[in-house]
């Protein structure tokens, strides 16, 4: 019997030294979403393209070589939006789907969509902005933002500040640490933290990723504002993975997540089980919208193998699926499903990690005007996808 040849995905992979195997977890969970086993299957071929920290330059050539070289069927990888440009005159020559994953670290804005790209997003903004709600409802004005120069870059920081407004909040106070280039691992907390203990900010929003995240929370400790001050942390920072390295302090904290692999729900007890007995790791976030994007083209495959290319585009234009953490589509104009982001407590002792939820976010639609300030107020911002550094 004659086999079909695989369906085969162009996946650009930029460098994550945070996250250095994010693309074998995501590519893994798409695989068990779609209902294959990731080892024995010859349905899908995932064709890997280095971009480099993924920038715009070195995305466009991935994708010219995988479009034009590889002959691709479907284009894919993490991104970001800022590439997007560069990328569409390419992508609509092919007529091919393109199905791009990025963190959510931009509100998406899409001066020109195009009908053949299409955005599996975690949407990072809208659990920042249900944090921000929630911390000027609960403590009130007065709160103050600290990150790095790497994580101001985004609309992580801005999206949070949206969310305090909406709440009626007016006084937000931003604090960017200098970058060294001499020595880009170190963090001096020593004048702001001095700075708090004066002014007792209502809390503090701590927005770092990878080691940097680890040395802020273990200083904080140090500094006698633990518990004096409300520390509310962006989610990058308290992945079960990150936590496991901190288990043994004493730690409380509050964040906004999405997703929380705990999450009782049945699909997502499903999906949890399937990625940890294939993977033997626990399950995370790229997996997760692997997985996502999975129970899509798990519908999708019948069309996809006849290279009925618009009744794919068509379907992906107008389709919900109901994924781990509820609705999920990928499709802009179709008006992204609104993520419910939980608010969450987090306490670590006894090299115990123990999750409290607190509440439920407010989402914000992406398109919804407040969000046109952001995107007029930050012109420069960082090429490169969240945690590709």
């Amino acid at each position: 019997m004659s086999q079909n040849p695989p369906l085969t995905v162009g996946f650009l992979t930029p460098y994550s030294g945070i996250y250095p195997f994010f693309s074998h977890h995501l590519i893994t969970g798409w695989l068990i979403g779609m209902g294959l086993d990731p080892v024995r299957q010859r349905t899908v071929q995932f064709i890997p393209e280095f971009t480099h920290m993924g920038g715009i330059k070195a995305s466009e050539e991935a994708a010219r070589k995988l479009l034009f070289f590889n002959r691709v069927d479907i284009l894919s990888g993490l991104i970001s939006y800022k590439s997007i440009p560069d990328l569409v005159p390419l992508i609509e020559m092919e007529k091919k789907p393109a199905f791009f994953f990025d963190m959510g670290e931009y509100v998406p804005h899409f001066p020109y969509l195009s009908p053949d790209i299409f955005y599996a997003s975690h949407q990072l903004w809208q659990s920042q902005y249900a944090l921000g709600h929630w911390a000027q409802s609960t403590f009130g004005d007065g709160g103050h933002m600290i990150m790095p120069v790497y994580e101001a870059g985004y609309h992580l920081n801005s999206t949070f500040q949206q969310g305090t407004a909406a709440a009626g909040g007016t006084s937000l106070q931003l604090n960017i640490l200098p970058f060294d280039p001499q020595h880009p691992h170190k963090l001096d907390t020593t004048a702001i933290f001095n700075k708090w203990k004066k002014e007792r900010p209502a809390y503090v929003h701590a927005i770092f990723c990878g080691s940097l995240g680890l040395k802020f929370l273990e200083q904080w400790i140090q500094s006698g504002l633990h518990k004096e001050i409300p520390l509310l942390v962006h989610e990058a920072m308290v992945y079960d993975d990150i936590l496991e390295d901190i288990k043994h302090a004493d730690l409380e904290l509050y964040t906004s997540r999405s997703w929380m692999r705990e999450d009782e729900n049945r699909t997502n007890q499903l999906f949890v089980k399937q990625f940890e007995n294939l993977a033997k790791q626990p399950a995370n976030i790229y997996a997760l919208m692997g997985y996502e994007a999975g129970l899509i083209w798990k519908e999708l495959l019948p069309h996809a193998r006849k290279k009925d290319w618009e009744k794919v585009k068509q379907q992906l234009r107008t389709e919900v699926i109901q994924g781990p953490r509820g609705e999920k589509n990928f499709y802009p104009l179709s008006g992204f499903a609104l993520p419910s982001s939980n608010i969450i407590k987090i306490n670590t002792s006894n090299n115990q990690i123990h999750k409290i939820i607190l509440d439920q976010g407010k989402g914000m639609r992406f398109d919804a005007k407040e969000f046109e300030v952001i995107h007029e107020g930050t012109v420069s911002g960082w090429q490169n996808p969240f945690l590709c550094i």
